[in-house]
């Protein structure tokens, strides 16, 4: 009889175990492809080489490129967007048109506002003429060239 006790005591005990733990798992759903920009990190490796993104922004396309991902990142609706060509424009038309070298490191959504109104459509340095040819931009487009041909 002593038996028979701890069977069903060891019975109901493996079956509220067994209830309880089946209670805390749930459905999973894999994750949601929404087609939405995904704030990148800040720092990534590439090559077991730690790389810091960077970032030119050209205001008159309002398009971000970045030089160590070599991917044009700009909002699309409502959207940010990440992509190895620019929107609307060729490269080539991009990369003479005036740009501004960026001092942050992350994400481009996050100081779009700010760029926007230090930097509208219509910005230009001082003193900057369509195809004079100021020497830091110039190697910065060549350089930007330069990443854009190696990925094709």
């Amino acid at each position: 009889m002593n038996k028979t006790k701890h069977s069903k005591i060891g019975f109901v005990f493996g079956a509220a175990l067994l209830s309880a733990l089946t209670g805390c798992v749930g459905y999973v759903d894999g994750p949601r492809h929404s087609g939405v920009y995904v704030q990148p990190p800040a720092v990534y490796v590439q090559n077991d080489v730690v790389v810091q993104d960077d970032y030119v922004y050209y205001p008159g396309y309002q398009v971000y490129y970045s030089g160590s991902r070599r991917q044009y990142v700009y909002l699309e609706g409502s959207a940010w967007v990440s992509r190895p060509t620019p929107p609307r424009v060729s490269v080539d038309v991009l990369f003479a048109s005036p740009s501004v070298r960026m001092d942050f490191h992350d994400a481009p959504s996050a100081h779009h506002a700010t760029m926007v109104r230090t930097y509208p459509r219509n910005w230009a340095p001082p003193g900057w003429n369509h195809g004079n040819g100021n020497g830091n931009k110039e190697e910065r487009k060549e350089e930007q060239k330069q990443d854009h041909k190696k990925d094709k």
